[in-house]
């Protein structure tokens, strides 16, 4: 049992991102209106449980807004206990300076405000405010955290309340029920304490965070918080409908221009067309491909030959290749190199493309999947390494990650087919519907291939790759690795980018290893996703490029 402390008059407490404020312990709205105004640059502080919230934002009617979230409330008590962790998680407290750094990634890759280190690592201890980790049980990979307030102990609340904040799971691991354990554990560690209820506050537009904690008993309650008007949170007063039809790749663009002052029109929302305008200075832009980009260069990067035909003139590494149409010639193609990659000539997203096809049943279909994507449809000598993307913004390395193909995890009850569904399902939340796992030709061939089918049950913890490719769109993950980068690497695909005369581009290498010298190069993007390499500034290189005095 932990006992309250004694009420607190302007009661505050210091999360790392920000600051809460306990408003019913503030002497006048005039005092709460003024601590919202000291609140720091780069931080998110809350005013919660605002009793007249319009009295607040009436003292400072150009600087605070009303949080468009909505509190959610979970009554707590013996007779209601919580769930035992999923299986393969493992959940504890923040106990290293390492775990820190490791919440900072995630809440990088969910494009949330980093914690301050120092602020975290002086209350590893506290009661008062508790950071909780999951682990990969197999891995020791933090897959997420949550951050739990006892609201007795910090604020002196007599009504013996809760909250959590800052949930956060990584996007792109296989394990399911993450989350859940995460805010079971915090339910339980409460009750343990003899609170009598666990709050929340969630945006009133998502979906699918309200659907997980009304499965986990929670229900809506009326509750107030009021937020400083700033950059962070620009985009809850101030967003159109249009902003929020933007997908992930323009946003992230959009976000960071606004972010600096510079204007913006949406043109196209659903082709993610826009127009970037600042000091009679204007570039149109779709997603990351922009004017810069010439005719030929566009070219040169849509039509897979043209590509490697060009990178191999300037002595870089690429795999043979030869264009599919005669049977006979694509037969002694697949017999000199034994297993080959089929793919549309002008192809994207990994649509249309099969990998290890070694024989003449496995060429024809896959001729067949590119064929659908229209255009000519190449074969390519099949060559090994991990799948690694370089993004070159501005004829210099921003990022580079390591691009892992889709796969799931057995738990010895689901067959293949639900293992993928629910694992394409957590994808496309955490990507803004980007990344799914299609149950194509592709997909059945990839299980065939290791003797499974959809209806297989894998046993519990094993990883089961349903994908060949490793592309974003069909369900892959994308790992960061810019620290490790080759110096080879780095200039090889420089080099390519003044080749290819492109300013922005993704660059698809096959490596053995990051750290290591040898490589091909398979691909060049024109309009490479800047939103999935997290901690790389990939969209404020961009758009110092585009308008280099705005930085």
């Amino acid at each position: 049992m932990h006992d309250a402390r004694p009420a607190l008059a302007n009661a505050i407490l210091d999360c790392g991102w920000g600051r809460l404020m306990y408003a019913p312990s503030f002497e006048s709205t005039r005092a709460l209106a003024d601590e919202l105004m000291k609140e720091e640059a780069g931080k998110r502080d809350i005013a919660l449980y605002v009793q007249a919230p319009q009295l607040v934002l009436a003292e400072a009617q150009a600087s605070l807004f009303l949080d468009p979230s909505v509190m959610f409330r979970r009554k707590l008590g013996a007779d209601a206990p919580a769930a035992p962790p999923a299986p393969g998680v493992v959940i504890r407290r923040l106990t290293t300076r390492a775990d820190i750094a490791a919440m900072n990634r995630l809440y990088s890759m969910r494009g949330m405000v980093p914690l301050a280190p120092g602020t975290v690592w002086e209350q590893r201890d506290s009661d008062a405010l508790v950071y909780l980790i999951a682990e990969d049980e197999r891995t020791g990979e933090v897959v997420g955290s949550v951050m739990g307030v006892d609201h007795a102990l910090a604020f002196g609340d007599v009504e013996g309340g809760c909250s959590f904040w800052c949930l956060v799971v990584d996007p792109q691991t296989g394990l399911a029920g993450v989350g859940t354990s995460l805010v079971n554990q915090l339910i339980d560690l409460f009750t343990r304490r003899d609170r009598r209820f666990l709050d929340l506050s969630v945006l009133h537009t998502n979906q699918n965070a309200i659907g997980l904690y009304e499965k986990l008993g929670f229900q809506q309650v009326t509750g107030f918080a009021v937020k400083h008007k700033n950059s962070i949170n620009e985009r809850l007063f101030i967003d159109t409908a249009e902003v929020q039809a933007l997908n992930p790749y323009a946003r992230i663009i959009v976000d960071e221009a606004r972010r600096r002052g510079i204007g913006v029109e949406i043109i196209d929302a659903q082709a993610g067309i826009f127009k970037l305008r600042q000091v009679g200075h204007e570039m149109l832009c779709r997603e990351s491909l922009t004017e810069l980009t010439g005719g030929v260069a566009m070219t040169w990067c849509q039509d897979k030959v043209l590509t490697l035909r060009r990178l191999s003139s300037v002595g870089l590494r690429v795999p043979r290749q030869q264009t599919a149409g005669d049977m006979d010639a694509d037969l002694a193609f697949l017999a000199e190199f034994g297993s080959i990659v089929v793919k549309p000539a002008l192809g994207e997203q990994g649509r249309g493309i099969s990998v290890g096809v070694g024989t003449r049943d496995e060429l024809e279909l896959a001729l067949a999947l590119a064929q659908k994507e229209g255009g000519h449809v190449v074969l390519e000598e099949l060559c090994d390494g991990q799948d690694l993307r370089i993004v070159v913004i501005g004829y210099k390395v921003v990022a580079a990650a390591i691009r892992r193909p889709a796969e799931v995890i057995g738990d010895g009850q689901s067959t293949l087919a639900q293992l993928i569904e629910r694992q394409s399902a957590r994808r496309a939340a955490a990507t803004g519907g980007e990344s799914r796992i299609p149950t194509d030709s592709e997909t059945l061939r990839c299980l065939a291939g290791q003797g499974l089918d959809m209806d297989a049950v894998p046993e519990d913890g094993r990883r089961v790759q349903v994908r060949k490719t490793a592309n974003l769109h069909t369900g892959g993950t994308i790992h960061d690795v810019t620290a490790d980068l080759h110096p080879t690497l780095r200039a090889a695909a420089e080099t390519a980018a003044r080749a290819l005369r492109i300013p922005v581009v993704g660059l698809d290498f096959l490596v053995p290893a990051p750290d290591r010298e040898d490589y091909v190069i398979i691909e060049a993007n024109e309009r490479p996703g800047l939103a999935n390499h997290d901690p790389q500034p990939t969209a404020q290189r961009f758009v110092d490029l585009l308008f280099p005095y705005s930085a």
